[in-house]
This record gives structure tokens, sequence and C-alpha cells, in this order.
């Protein structure tokens, strides 16, 4: 975390990553586990806490400030998706063409995330060199 007020848009786009890197590491995991017997499913949840810190702001800028403030309590929350209900005899609920649609559907939203702070720290960059 960068503490500097200029980067609190990378904070957020970095703990947003870090989900989607844990989310990912989850649905393999899922799909690693699609014939393991009585196997539930497992994902997590970052969009909600997002939504939740941010929440109450009308302004973007100062809701992204809001919530950098409170970055160490911006994470994830991994959970056992549908834990009493199985979609096979074996007690197992992974739908492996589910996972595998969430997988690359999650892929494509982390190289997104890593595109954006790559961005910002392009502007960064350029006002750094026009200064000189």
């Amino acid at each position: 975390m960068i503490t500097s007020g200029i980067y609190n848009y990378v904070n957020i786009l970095d703990k947003a990553a870090d989900a989607a890197n844990l989310r990912n590491e989850l649905l393999t995991n899922n799909i690693a586990n699609v014939s393991t017997p009585n196997y539930k499913r497992k994902d997590l949840d970052f969009e909600s806490v997002l939504q939740g810190e941010l929440a109450g702001e009308k302004n973007l800028s100062k809701a992204v400030k809001k919530a950098n403030q409170n970055l160490e309590t911006l994470d994830a929350q991994v959970y056992t998706d549908n834990a009493s209900l199985s979609y096979r005899l074996d007690g197992n609920n992974v739908d492996i063409n589910t996972e595998e649609a969430r997988l690359a559907e999650n892929q494509i939203k982390y190289q997104a995330l890593v595109d954006l702070m790559n961005q910002e720290f392009a502007r960064y960059n350029t006002v750094l060199s026009s200064g000189n």
C-alpha cells in the first residue's frame, strides 16, 4: 500500500486485483475438485465489500479516499457456495462449465485491473516527465 493521497485509486485497484487473484485460485481449486465426493465449491465476494465501503458518497474521489482510509478492512470474503445443496449424487456441487466460465470472466477482470493500474502509473510518469 502506498500511503500518499495521489495513490488512493491505485490502492483500491491493487486490493481488487488481489481479490481477483484469490478468486482465480478458488475457481481453479473448484475445477480441480470437480470429481471429489462431497466437495462444495468455494468463491469470494469482493464487489459487495467495496460497494459497501464506497456507499453513501456522491463524489467518487471522496468515496475512493474514504475506502482508501479503510484498506485493512477492505478484504474479500471467502465463502462456501450452496453448502447444503449438491448437483450430483456424490454430494459435489461443482458444475465444470459454470466454473470454467467464471474463471474466464475473472481472468479478464484481473487483466483489466492490472491494465488500469499500469495506465495510472503511466499518467504519473507522464506528469513527472513533463515537469523537466
